[in-house]
């Protein structure tokens, strides 16, 4: 069952991605010298590297949210201290986005 749904999901977005070509078609002459220049995989490889670090960033910020709960949870004495150190570490993994996007910006 969970099989076909990720069956499902996989072809939907391959269809979205399929039918979207149409929209940034190029004229006849200037198709075959961009084909051959390479802007296209910059621009795919600038969107994967951002859609990696937005996908990590969430995935390390929920981590650092269930650390926190569980820790205020087994000791709510401490949740003053911890909180600093909570909004501190979301701060940085945050940070870590934000330089990749301003990275693959400057490297297009």
């Amino acid at each position: 069952m969970k099989m076909n749904v990720v069956k499902k999901y996989w072809l939907l977005v391959v269809g979205l991605m399929l039918s979207s070509v149409s929209s940034f078609a190029e004229e006849a002459g200037h198709a075959a010298g961009a084909a051959m220049g390479g802007d296209w995989a910059k621009a795919f490889a600038g969107a994967f590297g951002i859609a990696l670090a937005v996908i990590a960033a969430s995935t390390a910020q929920g981590k650092i949210a269930v650390s926190y709960m569980d820790g205020v949870s087994r000791n709510p004495g401490a949740q003053k201290g911890m909180g600093t150190q909570l909004i501190l570490s979301l701060v940085f993994v945050e940070t870590l986005v934000l330089f990749t996007v301003a990275i693959i910006f400057v490297k297009m």
